[in-house]
């Protein structure tokens, strides 16, 4: 698959327009038993080619991992607010895999303690709701969580992300 066609099957204008230094992204034979990876620092995303084989997971992928890179530059302010909406949420269910087997791992006192498995959960959260918002698909799988749960996520994103660039 060329640069070309990779571009035209990315719904760039479902996504608010984001700001930051360039992010590569690139292709390999297998990932093992995931499908993409972030590296923050070296500004990487790699993608397993098979997300290319799913119709239904490319975007949604690629826009998860893209918003690693926005989670990192949101400031602790936002993240907390975004850790106090999922505290209030108590809902089961999840708008993607990634978040759904961190939730499902989670202890009873890992969210009082705010272990390392919570910190993870709350950050793949975060990305499987801006995948599920600007992905640009209409149902998957994967969306599990309720409506009124996804009324309240949409609302967070608009209320602290607004309308302007979002930093990556």
């Amino acid at each position: 698959m060329n640069r070309l066609t990779i571009l035209k099957r990315v719904p760039i204008l479902r996504l608010p327009q984001l700001s930051g230094h360039p992010i590569r992204v690139s292709l390999r034979p297998t990932l093992g038993p995931h499908l993409a990876a972030t590296f923050i620092p070296q500004r990487l995303i790699l993608l397993d080619r098979e997300v290319f084989e799913r119709p239904e997971d490319f975007e949604k992928v690629l826009v998860h991992e893209l918003y690693h890179f926005v989670w990192v530059r949101l400031g602790n302010p936002k993240r907390l607010a975004w850790e106090q909406l999922l505290l209030r949420e108590n809902a089961s269910g999840e708008l993607g895999w990634s978040a759904e087997w961190r939730k499902a791992k989670l202890g009873p006192k890992d969210k009082e303690e705010r272990t390392r498995a919570w910190r993870h959960y709350i950050c793949e959260s975060f990305c499987d709701t801006a995948a599920w918002l600007y992905a640009g698909l209409e149902a998957h799988d994967e969306f599990t969580l309720g409506t009124r749960a996804r009324a309240r996520r949409r609302n967070w994103f608009r209320e602290y992300l607004g309308s302007g660039p979002v930093s990556i």
